[in-house]
């Protein structure tokens, strides 16, 4: 419940917040032009990362090897395309640490951390 107020109330203020203050500092229009900017460079930057990742996996079954790690990739990369195609800035800077293969390197870690802790709290019921 808490997560629900996090992202549908917290984030959008904040984000209306930040895009309030930016039109104050540097203007509407170039605000508006930096969120197309990072718009149109986050799809190709996702599009970009996505194809070398989806090679990866294909190089790694095709050798039988488990591709977990650029599953995990794969992952960051839709989260943070899905970031960066959103409008606002708070959401374009988490998009861009998600994209950016150095910076995923570190998130990584702490995203793996929170899909074990939610798979290990959650029940699965298989109905037949």
């Amino acid at each position: 419940m808490r997560v629900l107020i996090l992202l549908f109330i917290l984030i959008p203020a904040a984000e209306i917040g930040v895009l309030l203050l930016s039109g104050n500092v540097i203007g509407i229009w170039p605000t508006i032009a930096l969120l197309i900017i990072t718009g149109v460079l986050g799809s190709y930057l996702a599009k970009k990362q996505g194809m070398n990742t989806l090679r990866k996996v294909q190089e790694q079954l095709q050798y039988g090897r488990l591709p977990g790690d650029e599953i995990l990739n794969g992952v960051c990369i839709l989260i943070g395309g899905v970031m960066l195609l959103s409008p606002g800035f708070l959401s374009d800077v988490l998009g861009l640490i998600l994209l950016l293969p150095p910076t995923r390197a570190v998130m990584k870690p702490i995203i793996l951390k929170m899909l074990q802790k939610w798979m290990n709290k959650t029940t699965f019921t298989i109905i037949r």
